[in-house]
């Protein structure tokens, strides 16, 4: 029976690119949902059995929203990754070569701003949903319209590619979640992300709380933070490190680090895509 995946729509997003990049080889039954909170509903109330979500760009950092929902949301857990190369196109309708406006994700065009600024500086730009939509966006108007996307938006909308590869960055790349009800088993080439707040503020706690992985040679591969959302100066913090949380040096460093912690959640242990 074919497997049910949600993932954050529109059709022809680099999200649909990562889910079908996931699950290459298996039959699916592809859903698009309009945001995040919509897909992790999906799969709480288990209308789908997995979900892909946007997680952390290299050049514009972790999509916060994904972050926050995943802390508060239970019974919900990463259980894998994809990591994408992002490749922007400008796109347009045939035979509009100047614009009026340029609409896309922000991120998208945050992406882009270096291109945008010198090639389009007195366009103003327009945010939306997704680089998908943007495309649709574009292709129903008649206004001189242009869109950031990838080259699947332009195919999907009959638009067409008016400069390749806008990206101030070739190393432009987005790292996508793939999330289910039950934790994903070991593979030997593992990462594991928690979500912690530590007990005590004062200087050097941090680092003794991080010493736990260091004195295990457990390589840390991420570490961040967010608003707690209660005072100012609370925060949470996201970690991620190679192994899985079954791994013994793994399981005790994160033992260690749960009881010097007010708050502490494992997000999920699951493959390193590509093995990388």
């Amino acid at each position: 029976m074919p497997k049910r995946v949600g993932f954050l729509g529109p059709a022809g997003t680099f999200t649909e690119q990562a889910m079908l990049a996931f699950f290459a080889g298996e039959e699916i039954i592809p859903l698009a949902y309009p945001d995040l909170p919509a897909v992790l509903e999906a799969l709480a109330q288990e209308e789908i059995a997995a979900g892909v979500v946007p997680w952390e760009n290299s050049l514009e950092g972790s999509v916060t929203l994904f972050l926050d929902l995943l802390v508060k949301t239970a019974g919900i857990y990463v259980v894998g990754e994809v990591v994408l190369p992002i490749v922007h196109h400008l796109l347009a309708r045939p035979g509009v070569s100047s614009f009026t406006r340029i609409l896309s994700h922000p991120h998208a065009l945050a992406q882009c701003r270096e291109f945008l600024r010198i090639h389009f500086p007195d366009v103003p730009l327009f945010p939306t949903g997704s680089t998908a939509e943007a495309a649709r966006l574009v292709a129903e108007s008649s206004e001189p319209w242009a869109a950031v996307g990838p080259e699947t938006a332009a195919k999907n909308w009959g638009l067409v590619v008016v400069k390749k590869a806008i990206q101030d960055s070739k190393e432009n790349e987005t790292r996508f979640a793939v999330l289910g009800k039950e934790r994903a088993p070991r593979t030997g080439r593992d990462k594991t992300s928690v979500a912690f707040a530590l007990t005590e503020d004062r200087p050097g706690v941090l680092y003794k709380a991080l010493e736990e992985f260091a004195r295990r040679e457990i390589n840390l591969t991420k570490i961040e933070s967010r608003p707690a959302k209660r005072q100012l100066g609370q925060y949470i913090f996201f970690l991620d490190c190679e192994g899985h949380m079954e791994d013994p040096e793994v399981r005790a460093a994160l033992e260690a680090l749960k009881a010097q912690s007010s708050f502490f959640k494992i997000l999920g242990s699951y493959p390193r895509w590509g093995g990388s």
